[in-house]
């Protein structure tokens, strides 16, 4: 199966998905299409039902019944697209065989995994791992969902012994860009519950991720000839920049972990007459995610009392919610995937997503889809690698959940 696996993966990763923030349409970008296309046409070479690509990029197919009981239609979901944080284009992976716990040259960069920083890596000791060979991300987050479900399916197939109820596949666009659930086809995709095949290490269980938003602080200056400008000039970089040198520093990313949420500028741009900074809100706690909104309007605001006329709008679009208080509400679903992955030799480990997935959303719309491991590492850049081995424990789990069913 390992091998299966690998040729499956490794050209999914060869198609550039890479989708783009920037862009209103969808999908984002065209390359989605050209997995979709690749991966519905292995839909229908199985046999599947009902596979159908639509004109925004949803892939769904359905796995009929073999069983003469009344078992419920459940549903496995993954996304198409690779993060804009990093190229995705001319993905070149390395498979690393039986790898001993030494640091790992990627390709001809200057750019390592070491497992000295990178810890991670000492759980993937005498296994086969996939890296990136430094130029570009890998794209296990989220190709890897897609192959081990494809390959799930593939299983089933070849093993009709395997009693299952109707079993549904979805592949949705643009879930890096918060985007993914916008057009889900809930109408054909009738599953009771369902889980996405989008997390990280051996044995991941989420059904917590945070409360989510966007915000935009625009700020406006005066530009003045540099000669003339004292008394005049208000250069906008100059209050963007002292904006974000207030801001909680020990509230961020990389300072903060667990349920512990935070504030990420992530793009910020400008000139003397204009600049933007933009952040991302993240908190699991309601009450906090709003206290969080609060403080950066009540910021906003101060920044403006020291100027005549307003120099600083504050927008703010939120993204998704915490799934826990919907998934709670179905513990079973929880049980049935805990249960199939000690069947599948795999210790489960309950962890808060700290980011989010199209489960989260989707959760809201009635279908509750908490997520489930792919394998994968250090997502979304250069460092990126998944193991091979935790890649056929995914596979053997989602096997054992819709046979449990």
């Amino acid at each position: 199966m390992k091998n299966t696996i690998l040729e499956r993966f490794l050209k999914y990763t060869a198609i550039n998905t890479r989708s783009d923030d920037e862009s209103t349409q969808t999908p984002s970008t065209l390359g989605q299409f050209d997995l979709a296309r690749v991966v519905e046409s292995e839909l229908k070479a199985m046999g599947l039902c009902d596979v159908v690509l639509d004109e925004k990029c949803y892939l769904t197919a359905m796995l009929p019944t073999n069983s003469d009981k009344n078992r419920p239609a459940i549903g496995f979901i993954a996304h198409l697209d690779t993060s804009p944080d990093s190229s995705g284009e001319n993905v070149k992976p390395q498979v690393i065989r039986g790898y001993q716990g030494e640091v790992i040259k990627l390709g001809n960069t200057s750019y390592i995994l070491d497992p000295e920083e990178y810890t991670c890596l000492k759980s993937c000791i005498g296994q086969d791992i996939v890296t990136t060979d430094g130029t570009t991300l890998l794209g296990a987050d989220n190709k890897a969902g897609v192959c081990e479900i494809i390959c799930a399916i593939e299983y089933l197939l070849a093993h009709p012994e395997i009693e299952h109820g109707d079993v549904f596949v979805g592949f949705t666009p643009d879930e890096e860009i918060g985007r993914g659930a916008d057009f889900f086809p809930l109408d054909r995709f009738k599953a009771s519950w369902a889980y996405t095949i989008d997390g990280g290490p051996l044995g991941e269980l989420e059904y917590e991720n945070f409360n989510a938003a966007q915000a935009v602080i625009e700020f406006e200056g005066v530009n003045i000839h540099p000669g003339s400008a004292k008394g005049f000039m208000v250069n906008s970089q100059t209050l963007a920049a002292e904006f974000h040198a207030t801001m909680p520093a020990a509230e961020t990313p990389e300072n903060t972990d667990g349920y512990e949420g935070f504030f990420h500028l992530i793009d910020m741009s400008g000139s003397v007459e204009k600049s933007k900074l933009v952040y991302l809100i993240r908190d699991f706690d309601k009450e906090n995610f709003e206290a969080r909104k609060t403080f950066l309007a009540k910021k906003t605001a101060e920044l403006n009392e020291r100027f005549e006329k307003p120099r600083a709008t504050l927008s703010i679009k939120d993204s998704y919610k915490n799934m826990r208080e919907k998934v709670e509400e179905h513990p079973h679903v929880i049980e049935i995937a805990k249960n199939a992955m000690e069947q599948a030799g795999v210790t489960p480990h309950i962890v808060p997503i700290r980011g989010g997935t199209d489960g989260a959303r989707l959760s809201y719309m009635g279908l509750p889809c908490p997520n489930i491991f792919t394998g994968g590492y250090n997502f979304h850049g250069r460092h990126e690698f998944i193991s091979l081995d935790s890649m056929v424990k995914a596979v053997e789990t989602i096997v054992k959940i819709a046979e449990n069913i």
